[in-house]
């Protein structure tokens, strides 16, 4: 699956084992009614709505805001948040939920403003570390090729922690 529009996002059943379809349903609603209220969409609160995990702030803040209330692992799973570090290109970081893992070095993500203020499902996204620990990502941002690498801290799930 490709980027989606809010008026033709649809759930791709097969896309989501693991994950609540619902919640990610109601996320992409909630996106598309922002949308057309004017409001920009952004990639936390579509995470925060899609995976149930309740962290709040910048993306980059998750992985420390997650230690010791949620999971914290360096391989992805299904409905789990990749945090994406805060570089140059993306000084707020990015965060992204997992819909699929396709092998040990790719899977498929939903997140929001990837593409400005849409929703993309099933986008998706390789490995590229050189120990296979998902510490650095591509994502194909386009049907023909992967874009940049980018930094990754790892996956937060929804299991919460002591």
């Amino acid at each position: 699956m490709s980027s989606m529009n809010f008026a033709s996002a649809r759930m791709d059943r097969q896309a989501t084992i693991g994950l609540d379809p619902a919640r990610r349903d109601a996320a992409v609603q909630i996106a598309a009614a922002m949308r057309a209220k004017g409001e920009r969409v952004w990639c936390v609160p579509f995470a925060r709505n899609a995976s149930g995990i309740e962290l709040r702030g910048n993306a980059r803040t998750w992985w420390g805001q997650a230690d010791g209330s949620y999971l914290r692992r360096h391989s992805p799973a299904p409905g789990a948040v990749m945090v994406f570090k805060g570089t140059k290109r993306l000084p707020m970081g990015h965060v992204a939920v997992v819909s699929k893992v396709v092998d040990s070095r790719k899977i498929l993500v939903d997140h929001a403003n990837w593409k400005r203020n849409q929703v993309s499902l099933g986008m998706e996204v390789i490995d590229v570390s050189a120990k296979n620990d998902w510490s650095e990502v591509r994502v194909k941002s386009t049907k023909a090729a992967f874009g940049s690498e980018y930094p990754v801290y790892g996956f937060i799930q929804n299991v919460h922690r002591g």
